[in-house]
């Protein structure tokens, strides 16, 4: 009788040149590897071919971030089934308390905490700890993933809290970096909101919703305890949250116009 294959890890990328051997080297232990692209234009899956890794899917160009992790899951043939981002790293404790809880547990999914690097340092404040993420789950017990952006998986039964964290490097550390995924992303943060029906932006609204973000980074979680950082930081989620809302506003404003 063919041995069950115990965990599966999956790997979304697109682009990812620069770190996905980083990554790729951190779960190279585990007994599968299915990396799901999106129509990557680098050395990408090429850096994936050289790391031994020959289960590789592309999805659809119109497909979300929930329809790959779910083509990912559906690929995979493990009884565990444990998401990694191409930015993110498992390091050999987590590594560690993966294979022991999955040897016997009671839990159909964890949620893993993450050590999010923002800006080239660990933040501890500002609300980027502990981060917890729904990541490692049985394969039979995932019914689907939800959501354009900030995906959540759909678990039949209960889920438990690993001790061990991620490493995510998130936006690779440059202002540029982040820049470039603040526009892409908030134009579905805006197309969220006004197909929601969103009430029209005004001064008000704008000047209500930046406050909101800046007190609750700021002075709610204390940014300011991860020094320039994590001022930095909070700043640039106002800024991000701004330019959401701007956004929205185009949009309402082009729809009057139809």
């Amino acid at each position: 009788m063919k041995k069950e294959l115990k965990l599966s890890v999956i790997i979304l990328t697109k682009n990812e040149e620069d770190i996905i051997g980083d990554c790729l080297e951190s779960v190279k232990w585990a007994p599968e590897v299915v990396v799901v692209d999106h129509y990557s234009t680098d050395q990408t899956l090429k850096i994936v071919k050289e790391h031994g890794i020959n289960k590789i899917y592309v999805a659809d160009e119109k497909s979300s971030f929930s329809e790959r992790r779910d083509l990912g899951a559906q690929k995979a043939q493990g009884e565990w089934l444990l998401y990694v981002d191409a930015d993110e790293r498992v390091t050999p404790v987590l590594r560690k308390e993966v294979e022991e809880v999955i040897k016997d547990s009671n839990f159909s999914a964890y949620a893993i905490p993450r050590r999010n690097v923002r800006l080239t340092k660990e933040l501890h404040f500002g609300g980027w700890w502990p981060d917890y993420v729904l990541r490692l789950m049985r394969k039979d017990k995932l019914k689907t993933w939800k959501g354009d952006l900030h995906e959540q998986p759909e678990i039949e039964g209960e889920t438990g809290y690993l001790k061990e964290a991620l490493v995510h490097f998130s936006h690779r550390g440059s202002l540029e970096h982040k820049f470039k995924n603040t526009i892409n992303w908030s134009k579905i943060e805006a197309q969220k909101m006004f197909d929601a029906g969103h009430p029209p932006m005004n001064v008000k609204r704008f000047v209500s919703a930046m406050f909101r973000e800046f007190y609750k980074r700021a002075v709610k979680l204390q940014a300011f305890r991860d020094g320039t950082e994590g001022i930095i930081e909070a700043f640039y989620q106002v800024f991000s949250v701004f330019i959401s809302y701007a956004r929205l506003w185009e949009m309402q404003i082009e729809s009057k116009k139809k």
